[in-house]
């Protein structure tokens, strides 16, 4: 929504120049006249092998986001704990749902102030209408996660998010800047022909926007934040996490840079 406002690795071999006195050796069943059995050996300088490059998955055939594994919830003197619904109706269905788990939820999506969960890996899990941060990603990318989280369930609002971080719900790139203010990635709102041009060119390691002229959505460890219901069973606008899309053609791809 436009608001005004790997490395291949390069293997020289360097191969011992065989003379003439070699080469006769071989021909000759391996004895040089003279002398004694002559053995090449050849050498190979090779490069380092460079480590696989991390790129978290930004598209997916599956529309399902259920997850059964186990999660936690960071407390605010910062122990990790196993994660404890408030309320045993926490599994509840509100409204649609999405891949078999619930869109939101008494626990997730409509408390005050949304817990800060956490999952093993280096995938963000779909819990009670919220994301759950991978345990193994930088401490910047469960921050995304975790300030995406506080405005999940906010209606969808034409330009909310651009006067001000602080709205009662949002557009699609007031959610995008929302979240990577967060994190600090981002000082001022911005609108989606901005983030054309914003960061880094293509996927990144965790974090990947998607924009052009007219939308902007970002996926984060695996995870879609969009406010459009496009290919989300559960058809409901506004900022939410969604499954990721099988394509994303017709957008430009950045990235935050190092994320």
């Amino acid at each position: 929504m436009r608001v005004s406002t790997l490395s291949a690795i390069f293997c020289s071999s360097v191969f011992l120049a065989v003379g003439a006195p070699s080469a006769l050796a071989a021909s000759t069943g391996g004895a040089v006249a003279g002398g004694t059995t002559a053995t090449a050996t050849p050498t190979a300088a090779t490069a380092p092998t460079a480590p696989a490059v991390h790129l978290d998955p930004v598209t997916a055939r599956s529309r399902s986001v259920a997850y059964k594994g186990p999660v936690y919830e960071k407390t605010v003197t910062g122990e990790v704990v196993p994660y404890q619904p408030l309320t045993p109706t926490a599994t509840a269905q509100v409204g649609a749902t999405t891949g078999g788990s619930p869109v939101s939820s008494p626990v997730g999506v409509t408390a005050d102030t949304k817990p800060e969960l956490l999952v093993p890996g280096t995938l963000a899990r779909y819990v009670d209408g919220l994301a759950a941060a991978p345990m193994s990603v930088p401490e910047s990318v469960q921050q995304i996660v975790w300030t995406a989280n506080q405005i999940i369930g906010l209606p969808y609002i034409y330009g909310g998010g651009h006067a001000s971080f602080t709205s009662p719900g949002y557009d699609c790139s007031g959610t995008v800047s929302f979240a990577l203010h967060g994190a600090s990635l981002l000082t001022t709102p911005m609108d989606s022909s901005e983030f054309t041009v914003w960061g880094s060119h293509g996927p990144g390691r965790y974090v990947t926007v998607f924009a052009n002229g007219g939308h902007a959505y970002m996926t984060v460890a695996g995870l879609r934040l969009d406010t459009s219901a496009a290919d989300d069973p559960s058809s409901q606008q506004g900022p939410r996490w969604r499954p990721l899309r099988p394509a994303n053609a017709e957008f430009t791809v950045r990235h935050p840079l190092g994320f």
